[in-house]
C-alpha cells in the first residue's frame, strides 16, 4: 500500500511538473512570435531607410535583439530581404488593385494608388529587379543593367541615387512582381487612354514615384507635410498638359 501511495505521489508530481513545464513553454512561443514582429518591423525600417545593403547587426539593433536571434529567424541576410521584398510587392500589389477597383475615375485611381503607397513606405522596399522588370517591358530610354534605389546617405542632408544588388527573384518572387506590373500597368493604361497622363509617362516611372522618399526630417508633422508636398509636385509632373 505504502509503494502504492509513493507511485501515486510520483505521478501526480510528475503531472504537475509537466503542467509547470506547459505553462512556461506559452509564454516562449508568444516571445517568440513577439521577436519575430519586431524583427520583421525593424527589417521594414532599416531597409526603407538605408536600402538592403544594410548589415543585420543594424537590423538586431533596431529590434533590439540578439543578433543570433534575428539569425535563428533567418539563417541569411537574403533571407530576410526576399521575405521583406516579397511581403511589400504584395501589398503593392493589393493597394493597386483597390485603387482600381474603388476608383471609377483614372487619374484619382493612378493618384489613389500613388499616396497610399508612399504613405505606406512599400514602394521604397520594392526589389531592384521589380524595377528592372518594369524597365525591361518599357522604352523610355532607361538604363536597365543597374537599377538606383533612392535613399537618403546618413548625414548627407540630401537624396542621392545608390545602385544597390538584391538577390536574384526567386520562381515566386517573380510572379509576385508580374501580378504587380500587370496590376500597375492597368492604372497607367487606364489613365493615359483617358489624356489625364502623359504619354510618355510608363510603369517604370510610376514604381519609381513610390521608391521615392522625402528628406527625413526630426519633427513628424513637418515630415508628413514634406511627404505629401513631394508627392503633390511628382504627381503634377506625370499630368498631361493641354497643348
Amino acid at each position: 500500500m505504502g509503494g502504492t501511495m509513493s507511485s501515486m505521489g510520483s505521478a501526480m508530481s510528475g503531472a504537475a511538473g509537466n503542467g509547470r513545464d506547459s505553462s512556461r513553454t506559452t509564454p516562449l512561443r508568444v516571445d517568440a512570435q513577439r521577436n519575430l514582429e519586431h524583427v520583421l518591423r525593424a527589417a521594414r525600417e532599416v531597409f526603407g531607410e538605408l536600402g538592403y545593403g544594410a548589415p543585420m547587426e543594424d537590423v538586431a539593433r533596431r529590434a533590439r535583439v540578439g543578433v543570433g536571434t534575428v539569425y535563428r529567424r533567418f539563417p541569411s541576410k537574403d533571407v530576410l530581404v526576399r521575405r521583406i521584398a516579397e511581403e511589400e510587392t504584395s501589398r503593392l500589389t493589393d493597394q493597386a488593385r483597390a485603387a482600381l477597383g474603388q476608383e471609377d475615375e483614372p487619374w484619382s485611381a493612378l493618384s489613389r494608388f500613388l499616396r497610399t503607397s508612399v504613405a505606406s513606405g512599400a514602394g521604397r522596399l520594392l526589389p531592384p529587379q521589380v524595377l528592372r522588370v518594369g524597365v525591361a517591358d518599357e522604352t523610355t530610354g532607361y538604363d536597365g543593367a543597374r537599377v538606383p534605389h533612392q535613399r537618403m546617405q546618413p548625414g548627407s542632408g540630401e537624396l542621392r541615387l545608390v545602385s544597390e544588388e538584391a538577390p536574384a527573384l526567386s520562381a515566386d518572387d517573380d510572379s509576385g512582381a508580374a501580378a504587380l506590373l500587370e496590376v500597375v500597368g492597368q492604372l497607367v493604361e487606364r489613365a493615359r487612354t483617358a489624356g489625364e497622363l502623359r504619354a510618355d509617362v510608363s510603369v517604370a516611372d510610376v514604381l519609381l514615384v513610390i521608391a521615392t522618399a522625402a528628406p527625413s526630417l526630426p519633427d513628424a508633422a513637418q515630415q508628413a507635410a514634406a511627404s505629401a508636398r513631394l508627392l503633390d509636385i511628382l504627381l503634377e509632373g506625370l499630368r498631361s498638359r493641354p497643348s
